[in-house]
């Protein structure tokens, strides 16, 4: 566990170090759980969203986009519920003077069980070899059949607290367990109780005539309330999707991870309007497209899982996570959720409109089924991210950083280097780097050895790096450097756009979905 913490640090660090990530308000001693992001994360992170916002709405027929705002009427969110519902159960440790969501300190106890049955599986897999059954190690082992009774004894008694929002029995849980404060290590806890999550302001000219309002805690509602102006203006038949990029705002209290969790945060969310009776068979489409849409990156399937979600909203008939493997364990990084028509026919009880869509087939009107998939921008950014660090060996005391970015998505797509700062060099790569920026997202660098800017474009994760030469003036070709095997290639110059077209192109990502 130590060395895992050890790596995301260094993570965090490689990310502020090269311009991914930095601390919000930092010469301000920063705010906490907010961040920005630089110049390269900018780029990642856009580069993200695009790969999935173009396979939300050009490979679907019947999905199309909107950009709702962030201020809505605040009738909205007592009809969506947030305003009596959207809490965290907090307990505060009375010797540390820290906060923590008690869900969460369970969850982590939970994953103790789960953590010691896999270092019995490891322990036997390393002393059995190729000979091992994991399953049946599993399955009989009597140190594992322990410990997953206890884990599922936990899990069961913390389920059937938090669906009956038994605040009391959390507390129980906390001190029958001896979950200790990690700072102050003491079980010193004051009770479990609620709290709101919404940031609230005024909009309003005078102190009098202001209106509460709130930020945006998600951004579903926005297409909930936009649903048939869509729909009538876009002539959409069911079954059809409204996608939406943008940010939400929360006001955790126990914001941690780095940008796993934070305040205000941006999600990707898709809404699917279906058919009465069709959402479970549309929930399993979607199940399936968002496991692929993931896979299809690369970073490795075995890091991939489904988490089903045992206890349901209060408007829902099924959920489902897809969890992502990063260095503190599985993390769920997008959601997929049957909203039935929850949402839908409360606002259309809050607002007196009628909410209804028209079945030529059925010749009749209904409230549509909803099917949602919600993934968080920063969430995935830092799966990417995670995923394709290393701290490689290059053997002989060498070695390097180096981020392994599908190359559609990363941020530098080519790096153009002259050899040597002189005898035409610089002006012929700067020609060659003018020619590349209108396709590729192209930097120019002539400072320090060749190496050493290998070693920076390698930890931005750059895919290719073109070195222009004495060779180059002569005949008109460049060295390309791919960034993954450090392999070397001799090229004329006009066939790069071809080549790196094929490479670093989305549409080649776009293309392995259909």
């Amino acid at each position: 566990m130590a060395k895992q913490e050890d790596v995301f640090k260094t993570i965090i660090a490689h990310a502020k170090e090269y311009g991914f990530v930095f601390q919000s308000s930092e010469i301000y001693d920063g705010l906490s759980a907010v961040y920005d992001y630089g110049q390269n994360g900018v780029e990642l992170k856009n580069n993200i969203k695009r790969y999935w916002w173009e396979a939300m709405t050009m490979l679907h027929d019947n999905i199309v986009g909107i950009d709702s705002a962030i201020f809505m009427h605040p009738t909205i969110w007592k009809a969506s519920g947030h305003v009596d519902a959207f809490n965290d159960p907090l307990i505060d440790n009375k010797d540390s003077k820290k906060r923590y969501r008690a869900d969460v300190l369970i969850e982590d106890e939970i994953a103790k069980f789960e953590e010691k049955i896999n270092k019995e599986v490891a322990k036997a897999a390393k002393r059995f070899g190729e000979s091992f059954d994991e399953a049946m190690f599993r399955q009989t082992n009597p140190r594992v059949l322990e410990h997953q009774r206890k884990r599922d004894e936990l899990h069961n008694r913390f389920s059937e607290a938090m669906n009956a929002n038994d605040l009391t029995e959390l507390k129980q849980i906390i001190l029958d367990y001896e979950i200790a404060d990690p700072i102050s290590g003491t079980r010193n806890w004051t009770e479990v109780r609620q709290f709101n999550l919404m940031f609230k302001t005024e909009m309003g000219s005078t102190a009098d005539g202001a209106m509460d309002v709130y930020l945006r805690p998600e951004t579903a509602q926005g297409i909930f309330v936009n649903y048939l102006n869509v729909q009538k203006t876009g002539r959409m038949r069911l079954p059809f999707g409204i996608a939406q990029i943008g940010k939400a705002f929360r006001n955790e209290i126990v914001a941690r991870q780095f940008i796993f969790r934070m305040r205000e945060f941006e999600q990707m969310e898709m809404q699917f309007f279906v058919r009465p009776g069709e959402e479970l068979k549309w929930f399993d489409f979607w199940r399936q497209t968002r496991l692929k849409w993931h896979k299809n990156l690369g970073l490795g399937d075995s890091k991939y899982r489904f988490h089903d979600h045992e206890k349901l909203a209060h408007y829902a008939n099924a959920a489902t996570d897809i969890e992502f493997e990063i260095p503190f364990g599985f993390k769920e990084v997008e959601g997929i959720h049957s909203r039935t028509n929850f949402d839908l026919s409360q606002h259309e009880k809050f607002s007196g409109k009628k909410i209804q869509y028209f079945d030529p087939e059925l010749n009749e009107s209904y409230v549509p089924y909803v099917i949602e998939t919600s993934i968080g921008v920063d969430r995935m950014f830092l799966s990417v991210l995670c995923s394709c660090y290393e701290d490689q060996d290059l053997g002989n005391g060498d070695r390097r950083a180096v981020l392994h970015f599908p190359a559609p998505i990363a941020p530098v797509k080519c790096a153009v280097l002259p050899l040597v700062k002189k005898d035409g060099l610089p002006e012929k790569a700067r020609e060659i780097q003018h020619r590349l920026r209108f396709d590729f997202t192209c930097q120019y660098d002539e400072k320090d050895s060749i190496g050493k800017r290998y070693r920076r474009q390698d930890a931005i994760g750059t895919p290719y790096c073109i070195t222009v030469d004495h060779q180059t003036l002569e005949d008109g070709t460049v060295t390309l450097r791919e960034r993954d095997s450090m392999d070397q290639r001799r090229l004329s110059v006009d066939e790069l756009e071809k080549i790196l077209s094929e490479e670093v192109s989305l549409n080649s990502l776009l293309r392995k979905l259909l």
